[in-house]
């Protein structure tokens, strides 16, 4: 593959600048274009020449407008480390109508691989995430543009010994230059084997011959501008995942095997609360101190009773421990990125603890059944999600879910009391009482989101709730175990 592609292409000096007012001109026009459409563009340069990907980084920045045009190389660093692999990433998704140019990012592993600091197991998982999370994207609408620039060994070496010989251009090469020049032929399988296992169908990789810089330059810029053009002449042509076909309405439900009638008296409740307590604040200590992330997330009925469960929660943990992220509806800066974007940029550092009152289950809960997201979009969320929790929890943090039950009686005496007590009015509104209406199909939405998407490493929970000290008791309890488990 990358060997075949190394022809010896090169554009001559007079071609070069007779080309280049258009392409720019078009490139230009390309990016205004862009700010008025519905879909961001992620443009990915690697190689195995790190000099000749930089200068083409450079080259494109300067052929473009670098105000509409956002440009990150990825180098690690403790943010990074602190948290799964593709936290950055996530971190640096362009909005729609918006051009990113990622250098490094998505290719790291290979190095880490060929290095022999990253194992089989590791760089397969890695590679079979890179393939979901570049469909994600597309299904969501994002043209994911990648280039890999390849220059052959034999002419790397040449050109490190020209730069050290004369000193002038020695000040851009480092010592892992060398190094790459030196092991390429030997690398090239695992290259090869990267690009193939992180091709997906509306984003293969491109391979461009480095040896020619302007064949480079010319190449990939050209090939940018035609991959917008024929998005912002086709702006439906997208690789959409058709999902799952919904299965007939069930009669019988994950739900139905809820004990309703569980409760639990106050004075045992107390004694009960206090050691549960107790032993969670021990247990978030070490996870401190071995930096065990922990993810907490909840969903439920209206009135069901998550926040005062999630106060139970806080009052065993020092503050600046955890942070509670209470999910509303996406801003509108929000709905500018994958559904899944928020929840990547919360995602906890090591030893740190994340509480999400709702969660990225909406997409398959509130926006499934009140048409929110299309069918297409809501079914493929479950693998989506499922990817999301298994990335948590692949770099070592503590995920539970839980979803607290409540019967509909319960529910409309909770609502009845919210409108009694005057400091409590605030959480009733006319939406929660329309909400009732689609009890059944929440139930159903439910059902299926438990059953495709509790794991073994991220399991659902469901918590009986018509009594809330049984409910509180059940929470912590299950988070003791958790974090139990995650420090054995």
């Amino acid at each position: 593959m990358l060997r075949a592609a190394a022809a010896g292409n090169t554009v001559a000096k007079d071609a070069f600048k007779a080309a280049l007012p258009d392409l720019r001109l078009g490139l230009l026009n390309a990016q205004f274009d862009l700010a008025e459409a519905d879909f961001p563009v992620v443009v990915i340069i690697a190689g195995d020449d790190r000099v000749g990907a930089n200068q083409l980084v450079n080259r494109l920045n300067e052929w473009m407008d670098s105000r509409y045009l956002d440009t990150e190389v990825f180098v690690g660093g403790v943010a990074q480390t602190e948290r799964p692999l593709f936290w950055s990433l996530w971190g640096a998704l362009p909005p729609r109508g918006r051009m990113a140019m990622w250098v490094g990012g998505l290719m790291r592993q290979v190095r880490a691989y060929l290095d022999g600091d990253v194992d089989e197991a590791e760089f397969t998982q890695w590679a079979r995430h890179i393939r979901r999370t570049q469909r994600m994207w597309i299904a969501d609408g994002a043209l994911v543009l990648k280039y890999f620039v390849h220059t052959p060994a034999a002419t790397q070496k040449k050109r490190l010994k020209k730069a050290k010989k004369s000193g002038d251009d020695a000040w851009r090469y480092e010592e892992r230059d060398w190094t790459m020049a030196a092991n390429l032929d030997d690398a090239i399988p695992v290259i090869e084997r990267a690009l193939l296992e992180t091709s997906v169908a509306g984003s293969p990789w491109t391979i461009i011959e480095g040896t020619d810089d302007r064949y480079r330059d010319l190449s990939v810029a050209q090939s940018i501008l035609a991959g917008i053009q024929a998005r912002l002449d086709a702006p439906d042509a997208v690789v959409a995942d058709p999902g799952s076909v919904a299965d007939p309405d069930p009669t019988a439900t994950v739900l139905d095997k809820v004990d309703l009638s569980r409760s639990v008296e106050k004075p045992s409740y107390e004694k009960k609360l206090a050691k549960a307590q107790a032993r969670l604040h021990r247990l978030a200590d070490e996870a401190r101190r071995r930096g065990v992330a922990t993810v907490l997330a909840f969903e439920g009925w209206d009135a069901g009773g998550k926040g005062g469960a999630i106060r139970r929660l806080t009052s065993a943990l020092d503050a600046g421990d955890y942070r509670v992220h209470a999910v509303a509806a996406p801003t509108a800066q929000e709905r500018q990125y994958h559904y899944l974007w928020r929840f990547w940029r919360d995602v906890p550092r090591d030893g740190r603890i994340s509480i999400y009152d709702r969660t990225w289950y909406g997409r398959v809960l509130v926006e499934r059944v009140e048409g929110f997201a299309t069918p297409a979009e809501w079914h493929r969320a479950y693998g989506e999600i499922v990817d999301f929790e298994q990335q948590l929890t692949e770099h070592g943090i503590a995920v539970a879910k839980f979803w607290i039950h409540i019967s509909p009686e319960e529910q409309l005496a909770r609502f009845q009391a919210r409108e009694d007590t005057a400091y409590k009015r605030h959480k009733i509104t006319e939406e929660d009482y329309r909400n009732r209406e689609r009890w059944d199909d929440y139930v159903q939405a439910v059902d299926e989101m438990v059953i495709r998407t509790s794991t073994q490493n991220a399991p659902w929970h469901l918590v009986s709730g018509n009594d809330k000290r049984n409910a509180r008791l059940e929470v912590i309890g299950h988070v003791v175990d958790c974090l139990e488990r995650a420090l054995d």
